[in-house]
């Protein structure tokens, strides 16, 4: 069997997206390690913005399956 992967998943629809979630547990299933960091709300539409005028906060957050995220303010 091939060492695990650590995989980084993130996207533009919030962190709490269901998407974001299944593509966790299929990850997971297939025995990788599996961080998400993703916006703390829906922010698609906003490629091309940037933070600058208030710091941008990382949030420690709980996944609808009760296991561990990152939430970003900006």
């Amino acid at each position: 069997m091939a060492l695990p992967l650590r995989v980084l998943l993130s996207n533009d629809d919030g962190v709490q997206s269901p998407g974001l979630l299944a593509l966790k547990k299929a990850f997971e299933a297939e025995g990788h390690l599996v961080t998400v960091c993703a916006p703390d709300r829906q922010r698609s539409a906003s490629g091309h913005s940037i933070t600058l005028h208030k710091p941008l906060r990382m949030v420690k957050t709980q996944l609808l399956d009760g296991s561990e995220a990152w939430a970003a303010s900006g």
